[in-house]
């Protein structure tokens, strides 16, 4: 016995397979636009990212700015202030030469660390006896 097949049985057949295709289509539609609306959230915060990055950086490029700044200015007085450090020793220098006194004194002290006695320093230096005890004075106290 064969079944006859009518056109009736191939229509709901039909009707049946388009429908479970439809809901398959709507399914995989459902799918994908959660899947495209996750990706666009993603792409939204990720724009978000970015722009803060850039606030960022841009902050940070003001600041390293401002730093930069401040160490050029900074050298600067660096260099003039060893530019007058250096004039202030060839100062004091040439005062130390040009001052008699201070040869006097220097030759003074120079006699009292090798041992000379007082009188010796009165004589040879030219200095009162108060000076010359003095500089005997404090010389043994340094030491």
């Amino acid at each position: 016995m064969v079944a006859a097949v009518t056109l009736d049985d191939i229509l709901i057949v039909l009707v049946i397979a388009s429908s479970f295709i439809s809901l398959l289509c709507l399914g995989l539609l459902f799918v994908f636009s959660k899947r495209i609306q996750q990706g666009q959230q993603h792409c939204a915060r990720l724009q978000k990212q970015t722009q803060s990055d850039s606030e960022q950086i841009s902050i940070l490029r003001s600041e390293i700015a401002e730093v930069r700044a401040s160490v050029l200015s900074i050298g600067k007085r660096l260099v003039a202030c060893e530019g007058f450090a250096k004039e202030l020793a060839q100062h004091q220098a040439a005062q130390k030469y040009d001052d008699p006194d201070a040869k006097i004194y220097s030759r003074a002290v120079k006699m009292v660390e090798l041992g000379a006695d007082l009188e010796e320093i009165m004589r040879e230096c030219e200095l009162p006896r108060a000076e010359a005890e003095l500089l005997m004075s404090l010389h043994n106290k340094s030491q």
